[in-house]
């Protein structure tokens, strides 16, 4: 969920870190003239959602259509057509066209989402002219609303490519936020009157996390608890792409980055952005009764981290681990839980071919959302269609533009050919394709960087994820 937010200075500090897509929103444009030769940009709205429309001269018929990332409740939300201008730039001079809405809303605008991006399909193919196909792709957010574009009308895509995205559905993902606000209250904030569900007042409720993270920062005690808190949702011990990746062993330096991920993004969504999704939702969709968090620990790949940071702090694991078992007793409200999964989790029936990368080292969107995604794919027997890169780097939607474009490419090439090009998807010679396209691509926010697609496989992910899963209640 790329965040775009313009309350606290605070959040703009990680602007250098995560990929934050903003754009300024569009003017209303007058109704264009279809199959003009020459290059056009088309701006407006269709209700309250603003769109941009680039079509270039000798246009060949496909249309990518971007979905955005998050936008904080009340953020600025404009329209984009592409994830930055390098892409945007690529796809016209190759002749595509590029589109994308801004939404009707900002938060969880998923149900807005996809009435929008297919309002402005319709508009383009009334207005500009009907693609020959059409390829959904989108960054973070937009990764979920990309995937469930071609769910829900698979007869209008071509194509899919997800980037960052949040393919473990609305559920999880919630499921896993409440998962680490839980821990964290239940072992370091007990008496507070932190709220975990059914937030009053979102910004206060951010404040008191804020101080009770700090407070609990400052001790041995209390930053063994914040690891635990962070291996329950596979939180990464990297955050800054600018600093090598900590070694296996370095549990200093990964606690610090998990503390940064905590601290500067995850509490911004368990503590105040739920406020937005329980109003839209219509009550709490997120549960944890029956979780077991001892078996959570022991599936997560930062156990041995836990397990070193509890004996330097002299604490007992075990303890703590009961203490979450006992007291885990959040239900979901039914109807609220009903609307999450419609806005959406994934049925794994994939009919056209999907192309999704992931940062390795992604705190915001874990990458085991990608485990999730494949599992829920494979049990379709949809597996052919799927394909998932991933680059070694620390960052929420941290791809250089080359990165991109080396994976927009491949996926090109298998609408073209009706095969996966198994050769090209290799990261040798996804990188390869990636430095060919300049010093100018290779750069995330002024920082040269080298390509850096390698062989992943993601952890399972920590909590169940496929639709129409039973919600206790």
């Amino acid at each position: 969920m790329a965040v775009r937010d313009v309350r606290t200075s605070n959040r703009a500090q990680i602007a250098a870190l995560v990929l934050l897509v903003v754009f300024t929103a569009c003017s209303q444009g007058s109704t264009p003239k279809a199959a003009a030769p020459t290059p056009r940009t088309l701006t407006g709205a269709i209700g309250a959602a603003s769109y941009e429309i680039d079509v270039p001269a000798g246009w060949n018929g496909t249309l990518f259509l971007y979905s955005h990332g998050y936008v904080a409740p009340g953020g600025a939300n404009g329209a984009q057509a592409a994830p930055v201008d390098f892409a945007r730039t690529w796809l016209l001079d190759h002749h595509y066209a590029a589109a994308g809405s801004s939404y009707s809303s900002t938060g969880w605008a998923l149900e807005d989402a996809f009435r929008d991006q297919m309002a402005l399909l319709d508009y383009f193919g009334s207005h500009v002219d009907k693609p020959k196909r059409v390829i959904a792709w989108g960054a973070s957010l937009g990764g979920i609303i990309t995937a469930g574009l071609v769910q829900l009308h698979p007869d209008r895509f071509a194509a899919a490519m997800p980037l960052c995205g949040v393919l473990s559905g609305g559920i999880a993902t919630w499921n896993a936020e409440l998962d680490s606000a839980y821990a964290f209250k239940t072992l370091l904030a007990a008496g507070s009157a932190l709220q975990l569900t059914h937030i009053t007042d979102a910004e206060a409720n951010r404040q008191l996390a804020a101080q009770l993270f700090n407070s609990a920062a400052s001790t041995l005690l209390g930053r063994a608890r914040l690891g635990l808190v962070a291996a329950l949702i596979d939180l990464p011990g990297w955050f800054d792409p600018r600093q090598p990746e900590p070694a296996a062993d370095d549990y200093a330096g990964q606690l610090a980055a998990q503390q940064q991920w905590e601290s500067r993004v995850g509490f911004n969504f368990a503590f105040d952005y739920r406020q937005e999704l329980e109003r839209r939702a219509g009550g709490n969709p997120s549960w944890n009764a029956g979780v077991n968090y001892n078996a959570l620990l022991a599936e997560s790949p930062d156990r041995a981290e836990v397990i070193a940071l509890y004996a330097q702090a002299g604490l007992d694991l075990q303890k703590d681990l009961r203490t979450l078992n006992a007291g885990a007793t959040i239900k979901a409200d039914r109807g609220a839980a009903a609307y999450l999964d419609r806005y959406i989790s994934f049925d794994g029936n994939l009919s056209v071919p999907m192309l999704s990368m992931h940062t390795t080292g992604d705190g915001l969107v874990i990458p085991p959302n990608e485990s999730a995604y494949a599992e829920v794919v494979a049990t379709a027997a949809k597996g052919d269609m799927l394909r998932q890169l991933f680059v070694h780097r620390a960052g929420h939607c941290t791809f250089t533009p080359g990165e991109t474009i080396a994976g927009l490419q491949v996926l090109l090439e298998r609408l073209d050919t009706g095969r996966w090009d198994a050769s090209a998807l290799q990261p040798a010679a996804l990188n390869t394709e990636a430095l060919a396209q300049g010093a100018g691509a290779n750069q995330f926010f002024g920082l040269a960087l080298e390509p850096s697609f390698v062989a992943h496989t993601p952890a399972p992910y920590p909590r169940p994820h496929a639709k129409g899963q039973a919600i206790p209640t």
